[in-house]
């Protein structure tokens, strides 16, 4: 770090001739930005340099001890609930006070007011997807339903505001003295939004690709081409589960008239390329220690300041410990004296398109079986910096909000499309948290995910008394076979949800014969379970290379689950290249590179290790390949799902001559052979160039991953290159942009031993040494050591601060 004030200093300037010829937004005055006083110089120290041995805080009851670690990960130990919560808000603005307060403002579209005109359609897309709405809901949802949970969130949303008080202008966070804005008070609203923008992170759908396909080359080729179910199904609930339920039912529809029309508006944004998840436990018996072993890493867009902070928190009756999410209260992955719990995305379907037929241009009446229902209006207030406020009005119906219309784009035909979603349901998913940081056993953590709605999640658990289980939470439709999978007709009732799946028939097991339970993002079920599933984003590699690894393993330990976090093996490369090589005509290669590259994929173990040149070599044949198979589809120029990596292999490996591989805008008749052909002489051109211009094509410096900052055009606070493995679909699903944002491993023995480690550190403010200071451990596969704390303990301790009541 010493080099970096030195930079820092250098790209200040340069920098903000970015914003304004770009721009992100009006550049800040530059007189206050370089003061000595209170310009970014101020924000030159870690938070070891100003640690304060007592520090007042209004609202509390009593004293509250809060212990740094090492690492400057704290321990706050309060005698009740109330005071542990305000005292976590205050902790936790402390050091993220930036990164909350802007992703928070992400969920309520309100980027505009900190950066301009820039981000306006951005905030248009958030108020119109209904974020803010739903927030606003649960709410109301939280106050009617759990009062008791009321203070809670206040206390925490208090000591946020406390801190926030006490800033004065050296103090605040650079990313404000930048931008050129102040911090707004917080308020338990604010806590509730925050999980509600984790839902619009993860959730995706491609109704609008699916009903293109669907008009374009029919349902018959469509159902070969995307089956319900792969071969080689290996779901997150056993297969052998028996569903031991009658279900509910609902009535099925005599025939389906879905709306026909050319549909070329944009997709909504989906999660980013690599965002998924792994998590697992093993029983006792399958152990060295007779202990269960939990282990869970999710998998996001890799930043800074880290998506996580890490926290224990500690009353007389429970001590948690694990990752917090930044402006919620509790830990959101960890465990406790009892238990511990992981989390990984469960990609089902819960969000459908609804075509809205309205009585005229008012808007004020739409078509619902044989009657005109009224609509809604909401007028969204969206203030831009630097210009006037945009008024929007966005039309709801019973079904959601109309995303779509003309009155958002003019140049869009002219289509109303209502979202149907379950984040704009009541609901009260940090009451979840809350329940499970406290949990002692299987009962308490059923009861705890009873409250959990969205986004859907695959809750992993282990206790000390020997159980494991995994269920699939969140809220989901009953629906008939297809029912979500294409845009739907809003005026027939046939296409309505009608029911719920109870919580007790969400898929869920406990204690198999096998002694494991694990899920990767892959399909959650097997065919017998009795209601219709669907997502387009099922997972088909992590997961089997998973539970392959889990069924082989015996006497297992820490160090394995760890090793196995950290596995860099390319099931999906094992699979396709051999495919490859076999249709790739080799016998005429004159040309050295292109035998050097051959022999080096020949020669691969298929692990993408960062020092490995082969999945270097694989990744841009394999991209070359996929995008020449299904180049007639790009070609359609309307948005079309292309069939996924697994279903690609597998119609290359049993119908290489395929009529899908035959490109009918061209006059010769393409087999997956022409492809691969094709495919290999572009990368050899590419690798060539690489070498010329880049020299070693090494897997790392060729992937080049970089933990961006939250706001990408700040470079300086970004790390670049980190060299590591991995790569999307695999374990180790480190790509470029995404991969393990939080890595896990408890023993749940006595004592329980625990480890983590999250690519970042623990501040949020980039001048200091904890700043980013787990990258590398992290990146090479290390851990930090994470039992829980005692008060009392001496060793390790960077510094201690008590918050006593203010008189």
């Amino acid at each position: 770090m010493k080099y970096f004030w030195f930079i820092l200093v250098l790209l200040i300037p340069l920098s903000l001739g970015y914003f304004a010829s770009k721009p992100l937004g009006p550049a800040p005055p530059l007189a206050p930005l370089l003061d000595p006083n209170v310009g970014f110089w101020q924000n030159m120290y870690s938070e070891d340099d100003l640690a304060a041995e007592n520090l007042e805080l209004a609202g509390l009851n009593s004293t509250v001890k809060v212990i740094y670690d090492e690492n400057l990960i704290p321990h706050i130990f309060a005698d009740n609930d109330e005071d542990l919560y305000r005292a976590q808000g205050y902790v936790t603005a402390k050091h993220r006070l930036w990164q909350m307060e802007f992703q928070t403002m992400a969920a309520a579209g309100r980027i505009s007011e900190i950066v301009g005109p820039v981000a306006l359609e951005l905030d248009r897309m958030t108020r119109r997807k209904g974020l803010a709405y739903g927030a606003e809901l649960g709410y109301e949802f939280v106050k009617e339903n759990h009062p008791e949970m009321m203070p809670l969130i206040d206390a925490f949303a208090d000591g946020v505001n406390q801190y926030v008080e006490s800033l004065d202008d050296a103090r605040l966070p650079v990313e404000y003295k930048i931008l050129n804005y102040r911090p707004e008070k917080w308020s338990a609203y604010k806590s509730l939004l925050l999980l509600k923008y984790m839902s619009d992170m993860l959730m995706g759908d491609r109704d609008l690709q699916y009903s293109n396909l669907r008009k374009i080359i029919g349902q018959e080729k469509l159902d070969v081409l995307f089956p319900e179910f792969p071969e080689e199904n290996d779901p997150v609930i056993e297969a052998d589960r028996v569903w031991d339920f009658t279900p509910v039912s609902i009535e099925v529809p005599d025939s389906l008239n879905y709306p026909n029309d050319a549909l070329t508006i944009d997709p909504l944004p989906q999660p980013e390329d690599g965002v998924g998840s792994n998590n697992w436990a093993v029983s006792g018996s399958k152990t060295q220690s007779g202990n269960p072993i939990l282990a869970n890493d999710p998998h996001l867009s890799l930043n800074l300041p880290s998506l996580w902070y890490s926290m224990q928190l500690t009353t007389p009756e429970f001590s948690v410990k694990g990752a917090t999410l930044p402006g919620a209260l509790g830990v959101i992955s960890g465990f406790n004296q009892n238990i511990a719990w992981g989390v990984t995305n469960a990609t089902k379907d819960a969000r459908d398109w609804y075509k809205i037929t309205f009585e005229d241009n008012s808007r004020s009446r739409y078509r619902y079986g044989d009657e005109w229902r009224e609509s809604s209006f909401r007028i969204e207030e969206i203030k831009v910096k630097g210009e006037e406020t945009f008024m929007d009005t966005v039309v709801y119906t019973h079904y959601g909000p109309v995303v779509y219309d003309r009155s958002f784009r003019s140049d869009r035909q002219d289509v109303n499309f209502s979202l149907k979603w379950t984040v704009h349901m009541g609901s009260n998913e940090q009451l979840t948290f809350l329940k499970m940081n406290k949990a002692k056993n299987h009962q308490d953590y059923m009861d705890a995910l009873d409250h959990y709605t969205a986004p859907a999640q695959n809750f992993v658990f282990a206790s000390k008394e020997g159980d494991i289980a995994m269920r699939i939470q969140g809220k989901f439709p009953v629906k008939w076979e297809g029912q979500g999978k294409f845009f739907m007709d809003g005026a027939d009732p046939q296409m309505e949800w009608q029911a719920y799946i109870p919580n007790e028939h969400n898929p869920s097991t406990l204690n198999p014969e096998r002694g494991f339970v694990s899920s990767a993002n892959q399909h959650p079920v097997d065919p017998s379970y009795p209601y219709y599933v669907f997502d387009n984003s099922y997972e088909h590699y992590r997961n089997r290379r998973l539970n392959g690894e889990l069924r082989r393993l015996n006497s297992i330990t820490v160090e394995e689950m760890k090793a196995l976090q950290f596995d860099d093996y390319y099931l999906h490369a094992a699979e396709a290249l051999p495919v490859m090589i076999e249709l790739l005509e080799t016998q005429d290669f004159q040309d050295e590179k292109a035998s050097k590259y051959l022999q080096e994929l020949k020669d691969w173990d298929f692990y993408a290790d960062p020092n490995q040149k082969a999945p270097t070599l694989f990744y841009i044949w394999w991209g070359k390949t996929y995008n020449q198979l299904w180049k007639e589809w790009e070609e359609w120029n309307v948005p079309v799902v292309r069939p996924n990596y697994y279903q690609t292999v597998k119609l290359m490996r049993e119908n290489p001559e395929s009529e899908f591989f035959d490109n009918k805008m061209t006059d010769e008749v393409e087999t997956a052979k022409t492809h691969v052909n094709k495919a290999f002489e572009e990368m050899v051109a590419d690798m060539k160039e690489w070498e010329n211009e880049e020299g070693d094509y090494a897997w790392a410096n060729y992937k080049r991953t970089s933990i961006q900052h939250l706001v990408p055009q700040f470079e300086s606070f970004s790390v670049k290159n980190v060299y590591t493995g991995g790569g999307s679909g695999i374990l180790n699903a480190t790509s470029s942009r995404a991969g393990a944002s939080w890595r896990m491993v408890v023993e749940l023995g006595e004592p329980i031993k625990a480890f983590g480690i999250y690519p970042g550190g623990q501040s949020g403010n980039p001048g200091s040494k904890y700043y980013d200071n787990f990258i590398s451990k992290w990146a090479n596969g290390e851990y930090l050591n994470f039992d829980l704390r005692e008060s009392n303990q001496t060793e390790n301790i960077l510094f201690e601060t008590n918050l006593t009541p203010k008189q």
